[in-house]
């Protein structure tokens, strides 16, 4: 199974977004939607600020495949959904830490975005 390289979790972690584009049933990629990413050790994690109504990730989990970039990275890969609670846990400590400075406003709603989890996996 690919991973990232070290390279790539720098960029792509140290990034404030991270462009989106899940692969549509027909084929086709969605165009892309700027989202927040986190990184966890060698993980990198997204979740839907809209939580389950979000037509980004409805798309990613259909159909599990896209497109991400940033930080001057461009790749393809799978999403995995994430329910493992632990796992969530430390995202959302991610997200509390490198978006705190955006308020509340912002970040709570990625907090409560836990079911909406999902971790970028190279392909």
């Amino acid at each position: 199974m690919p991973t990232w390289t070290s390279d790539e979790l720098n960029r792509i972690g140290g990034a404030d977004e991270l462009e989106m584009s899940p692969l549509r049933r027909d084929g086709t990629l969605r165009g892309p939607v700027p989202i927040w990413v986190v990184r966890d050790g060698r993980h990198l994690y997204v979740r839907s600020f809209r939580g389950t109504d979000g037509g980004w990730w409805r798309t990613a989990r259909a159909n599990h495949q896209g497109r991400v970039r940033s930080g001057g990275v461009d790749k393809d890969v799978t999403f995995v959904e994430v329910t493992d609670s632990e796992i969530n846990d430390r995202i959302d400590t991610a997200y509390r830490t490198k978006y705190g400075r955006f308020g509340g406003a912002y970040v709570n709603p990625m907090v409560a975005a836990r079911p909406t989890t999902l971790e970028l996996v190279p392909r």
